[in-house]
């Protein structure tokens, strides 16, 4: 199933964008008259009819629309700590993507060995992890920020801390916390993981006394990009068993 993605779409009628407009158009030999599939990147899926098959700017007639086509019932928000090797946090995005996240989030710790992170590259990894995975709507790569700013920005909902907390702190599986929480509705998940070298003990003890859930991910120790796959992996599977 061959999917695109508009930029513009007001329900009735879909534009593609130049690199959308030449795959389709150029690389996949669509013309005007065929039907497509389009996706608007948040959450509706149009079944649609090619009525410009311009190399640059393709458009379509709309004739059935799918709201919330490829979703999950939950909204999760991943903050991770970019890894050394930018490959290793490109292969988490895409994973991510394929499972089911609302945001992900480059956070730098006071550990991180990677303190410069650009959003770029992994922004067009989702979009096409998107499409793969069958999806509508387009997760958002944010802005890297520091540990303690995420901490202190504000999140509702359940907030999980994936650390060690060595000195006998007792820490639940996320499926124990996440059995916590009230399933009408949209649940509001988020799941902070650390860098290579963990968090320090200043940002774990601020994220609990913002309201973190110290969590762990069972016995084996895992990958900074490992982690937040599995993390991601957990959620899925508790929500669509």
């Amino acid at each position: 199933m061959e999917i695109f993605y508009a930029h513009e779409s007001d329900g009735t009628d879909v534009r593609l964008d130049p690199e959308e407009s030449a795959h389709c158009v150029k690389v996949l030999r669509h013309r005007s008259g065929d039907e497509v599939t389009v996706v608007d990147g948040n959450g509706t899926m149009f079944r649609c009819r090619l009525t410009d098959d311009s190399p640059k700017s393709a458009a379509a007639k709309v004739l059935e629309t799918f709201p919330g086509w490829g979703g999950h019932p939950y909204s999760l928000t991943m903050a991770v700590c970019p890894t050394k090797n930018n490959d290793r946090f490109e292969w988490f995005v895409e994973k991510a993507v394929e499972f089911g996240v609302d945001e992900i989030v480059p956070v730098i710790g006071e550990r991180s060995e990677r303190k410069i992170f650009k959003p770029e590259r992994s922004r067009k990894i989702a979009l096409s992890a998107m499409k793969q995975s069958l999806k509508a709507k387009l997760p958002q790569v944010a802005e890297p920020v520091s540990v303690k700013d995420f901490i202190l920005s504000g999140r509702k909902g359940l907030k999980l801390i994936c650390y060690c907390f060595e000195g006998g702190r007792k820490r639940i599986s996320i499926k124990e916390a996440l059995a916590s929480l009230d399933l009408h509705g949209c649940p509001e998940v988020t799941v902070l993981i650390g860098p290579e070298g963990d968090f320090s003990p200043e940002e774990a003890e601020l994220a609990l006394e913002h309201g973190f859930l110290p969590v762990h991910l069972g016995e084996s120790r895992l990958r900074t990009e490992t982690a937040a796959v599995a993390a991601v992996a957990s959620c899925y599977f508790y929500f669509v068993d």
